[in-house]
């Protein structure tokens, strides 16, 4: 039986940051991985790098985040795909209040945010319709990376610190003994660990009972298209728009990635089929982008997909320790969880070595509040996001 300093359940963002963190301080860490790396939420992730958030735990994920992506050779090695293009965070004027304190604690910690007039998104982005909104939040140092290119960097960093990857790997077990986390049970063979990590993104409940854990998880199905962008439309930043339900950014090869915040789909299998959409969602999808940007409406779609990821009640993620001694949760990331890897590795790693996460305090993400009725919500709240 191989035997590890901890065991990492999944093969996403966060399960390879947290390895990634871990072997940096000499922790032989394993990553047993279903499929591949990144073949779950984060393969499937848009990929949007930006610190907008109105729940401050949040927004100081994606600021520590940050810093990898933009000094991404020098903080883990290889290419992230990082590209700047600015972010903007459209608001419907009921919410301009709202956006003004976020923008200003999003400054208070450092992140390089201002409120933007309609008119001046339109000199940003001059194909946008803009009469429907009346402020936006503008960060220019924001934009996209690859996240397939982000996972397979921080495990090949890891390894090369030696952590392990294990992949076609399914957890079957997770032994205890004595009121403490022993190893795994998998298709690849039994393994011994004191510290287990689940970070099992849609699967992370399944993964959790089988430590004695009841995660309040459900499961998201989201859907995203690539539309070509004709001659007359001009590549944009990368949007948030929430008076059309939907986001946005462009992509290499005069493409726009789009998607709905709206009509999401609750309660499927994460191992449903992944590779098409439902008809109505190239049409509402088209819709809302040609609304925002009238000279769409001469492009094509490419094509479109679908992906699964694990989603709580309150739409924030888990993190904490739970169940018996030496079992851990990163999960539940709701759809958000790409851009606050790099961080949640980070304090996933000194939770499990430290006993609590300095790089962020991540206090607020314990499982205990859904016990306690305490769901997190931003001091200056939008609406939910996915309905």
């Amino acid at each position: 039986m191989d035997t590890f300093d901890a065991i990492i359940i999944g093969g996403g963002i966060a399960g390879v940051s947290t390895a990634f963190q871990l072997s940096r301080r000499g922790c032989r860490a394993a990553v047993l991985e279903r499929k591949f790396v990144a073949a779950g939420a984060t393969g499937r992730s848009s990929g949007l790098v930006r610190m907008h958030y109105d729940l401050e735990a949040e927004a100081r994920l994606a600021w520590a985040s940050f810093e990898y992506f933009r000094h991404w050779r020098d903080r883990v090695g290889g290419a992230c795909g990082f590209t700047r293009t600015g972010f903007l965070q459209i608001v419907a004027p009921a919410y301009n209040a709202q956006l003004r304190a976020n923008v200003a604690m999003h400054q208070a910690i450092g992140i390089p945010s201002q409120v933007v007039t309609a008119d001046e998104v339109k000199r940003l982005a001059p194909d946008f319709f803009t009469d429907d909104f009346e402020l936006a939040a503008y960060e220019p140092e924001s934009g996209y990376a690859d996240p397939g290119s982000t996972a397979a960097a921080l495990m090949a960093a890891a390894r090369e610190r030696g952590a392990h990857l294990i992949q076609d790997c399914r957890v079957n077990t997770i032994r205890t003994s004595g009121g403490r986390v022993a190893g795994v049970e998998t298709t690849r063979g039994d393994f011994a660990a004191p510290v287990v990590l689940n970070a099992a993104g849609a699967w992370a409940a399944e993964m959790g009972r089988l430590a004695g854990v009841e995660l309040p998880l459900d499961t998201w199905r989201h859907e995203v298209a690539f539309i070509r962008r004709p001659p007359t439309v001009q590549s944009h930043p990368t949007v948030i728009d929430d008076p059309l339900s939907m986001y946005f950014r462009p992509e290499t090869g005069g493409l726009t990635l789009v998607a709905l915040e709206d009509g999401s789909e609750f309660g499927a299998s994460p191992d449903g089929e992944a590779d098409h959409v439902t008809p109505q969602f190239v049409e509402r999808v088209v819709e809302r982008l040609c609304r925002r940007m009238p000279g769409m409406d001469a492009g094509s779609l490419k094509t479109a997909y679908t992906g699964y990821d694990g989603i709580t009640p309150d739409q924030r993620a888990i993190m904490d320790q739970a169940g018996p001694d030496g079992f851990y949760v990163a999960c539940g990331f709701s759809g958000t969880g790409f851009k606050l890897g790099p961080a949640v590795g980070a304090c996933m790693a000194e939770l499990i070595l430290d006993g609590r996460a300095t790089t962020v305090d991540i206090s607020p993400f314990t499982l205990r509040r859904f016990e306690t009725g305490r769901l997190l919500k931003g001091q200056h709240a939008y609406p939910t996001i996915w309905r």
